[in-house]
């Protein structure tokens, strides 16, 4: 892969990591066990990636984390538990990919990769908070579902298509940026309007 590619995989992981983060690293450890991803030179210990111990583990976590997204509050719950697991593994994912030799460089891509995930994990919990408060049932299962397809679908162009990732990666931080602005928005709706309801309560 060329630099531009590399960068354009490690940001479409670290992206897709602050929504799916066991799928995530289920997808980079198979794709270095059957070799179509190089594992990391410079950087050893993240080779352990490809372990299939490693890869069993976070094939178990992807199957938790999708049916439990699908569960109003519950997703909730397990997005505050991953509001650390996420930026973390967005940024292992970064540096397993780009695997820098200078260390200035392994510093700035943990802090990139990790910066990523958490944007896209903060443009997901926000979605999510606003959901959990709608009172119609579906939209809970509609965002996950869209998060599903998006993930797998971002994933697989990633890793077998990496001239593209780069494209991909600028589109989907253009759409976490814009749930972050929109999920904002809502959630100041939802609570101008139970702050309007107390004192009605209490009248």
């Amino acid at each position: 892969m060329t630099a531009v590619q590399l960068i354009g995989v490690a940001a479409s992981l670290s992206l897709l990591a602050g929504w799916r983060l066991y799928a995530c690293v289920f997808a980079v450890g198979l794709a270095m066990h059957f070799g179509w991803l190089h594992p990391p030179q410079q950087v050893h210990a993240l080779a352990v990636l490809a372990n299939p111990w490693v890869i069993g583990v976070a094939a178990l976590g992807a199957v938790a984390e999708f049916f439990a997204d699908k569960i109003p509050w519950l997703d909730s719950l397990w997005d505050s538990v991953h509001t650390i697991v996420r930026p973390v593994g967005g940024a292992v994912l970064a540096l397993a990919v780009v695997d820098p030799s200078n260390p200035t460089w392994q510093v700035v891509v943990l802090l990139l990769g990790g910066s990523a995930a958490l944007l896209a994990h903060g443009a997901k919990a926000g979605t999510r908070a606003v959901a959990n408060v709608s009172p119609e049932p579906v939209s809970n299962l509609v965002l996950s579902s869209t998060e599903d397809v998006v993930s797998t679908g971002g994933l697989v162009l990633a890793l077998s298509h990496p001239a593209w990732a780069i494209g991909f990666a600028v589109v989907l931080l253009a759409l976490v940026v814009a749930a972050l602005v929109i999920g904002w928005r809502l959630l100041g709706c939802v609570r101008r309007m139970f702050a309007r309801a107390q004192p009605e309560r209490s009248l």
